[in-house]
């Protein structure tokens, strides 16, 4: 091993021809701090004219998962204390790291081992070779405090089969790797045992055999994702226009999962689920991925300045913890017709790009 530098959250080295990158927060389940985002930015910007480094491997250190997201109390403390532009400074620097990642002159393979949630995404999803093991537990799950996806979510959501991405948009259900797989946010299946291996033979296999070449000889075919048999009321009710209709049709459905689904949604933030209809929806007519990180931006940023569920959904469920959140409107009824169209249209400054 050479040219180490460690960080108190971020393992950054060379072995052999790959550069590591490694979140080392585990006792947050490598949770993203404005920190560990620039180290990683920096270091992705060094290796990109050094020669030695022919491959880039990005996973999260312990076994809990590689990375839950974003420090979300601390964006909670600082739209509570009006300090809106660290917040703006902070999504600015994570975009241009999912961009970068996306954009990368030499192959990045990620890691997505355990629980990869929101900010997890942003970094593993757009990787060149993307692995998932038996393990992985994938999330988009910004509805659950008001919220909507980002880091490049939406333009993964968008491209799911069928009506999957709003489905797994608005619920913010969790994808195992086959799942994860069959809705293009994840290449291959590696079983956790084999990682070590994997990440040896990465670095210090002689021949020229590429990295995804040197991946299939670890992937495994894992048991296969039921999602497939739930196509039919998921596509049915989730093609719907509003959220609303949506929430209608899986009350018409005889499945219990779609009942039950209704059950989620109503309970959940109904501005962030508008917003979020319609960002997923917009991300999928879009033609790259720098255009949807923009248009989440918008949004995101209309949340952090404009409307007060994020900050109510934090409290709720991780500040106060007392699962009671008073949304705005309170219920689906009451959202007014468009009611994505505030977020869509917000013109942030500065600007992402």
């Amino acid at each position: 091993m050479t040219d180490s530098t460690v960080s108190s959250r971020v393992l950054v080295r060379t072995e052999g021809a790959l550069g590591r990158l490694t979140l080392n927060r585990p006792e947050a389940i490598n949770a993203l701090d404005i920190e560990m985002i620039r180290m990683l930015a920096d270091a992705l910007d060094r290796w990109r004219t050094d020669s030695d480094v022919q491959i880039v491997l990005i996973d999260g250190e312990g076994e809990r998962g590689m990375c839950a997201g974003g420090d979300v109390r601390a964006l909670h403390a600082q739209i509570v204390a009006g300090r809106a532009e660290e917040t703006a400074e902070f999504f600015r620097a994570e975009y241009a790291l999912n961009a970068m990642i996306a954009e990368y002159p030499k192959p990045v393979v990620s890691i997505a081992d355990g629980i990869t949630m929101g900010g997890g995404v942003g970094l593993s999803g757009h990787a060149s070779i993307r692995i998932v093991t038996e393990r992985s537990k994938l999330a988009m799950p910004e509805t659950r405090i008001g919220f909507t996806p980002d880091v490049g979510g939406t333009w993964l959501l968008g491209r799911a089969p069928g009506r999957l991405g709003e489905y797994f948009g608005l619920t913010g259900a969790t994808m195992n790797g086959a799942d994860a797989v069959l809705l293009g946010f994840a290449d291959h299946v590696v079983p956790s045992e084999r990682l070590g291996a994997l990440r040896e033979a990465l670095a210090y296999r002689a021949d020229p055999t590429g990295p995804a070449e040197i991946v299939l000889l670890f992937d495994e075919t894992p048991e296969p994702s039921t999602l497939p048999a739930s196509r039919g009321w998921i596509d049915d009710a989730f093609s719907a226009d509003t959220v609303a209709e949506i929430v209608s049709r899986l009350r018409e459905r005889d499945e219990p999962e779609a009942a039950t689904t209704a059950d989620l949604l109503e309970n959940l933030g109904p501005t962030g689920l508008a917003v979020t209809l319609d960002a997923v929806r917009e991300a999928r007519e879009l033609p790259g991925l720098r255009a949807a990180l923009e248009g989440e931006y918008r949004r995101v940023m209309w949340f952090v300045t404009q409307h007060p569920d994020l900050v109510e959904g934090i409290r709720a469920q991780l500040v106060d913890k007392d699962r009671n959140p008073r949304w705005d409107p309170p219920t689906l009824a009451e959202l007014e017709p468009d009611a994505g169209a505030p977020a869509r249209d917000y013109v942030p400054e500065p600007p992402l790009f």
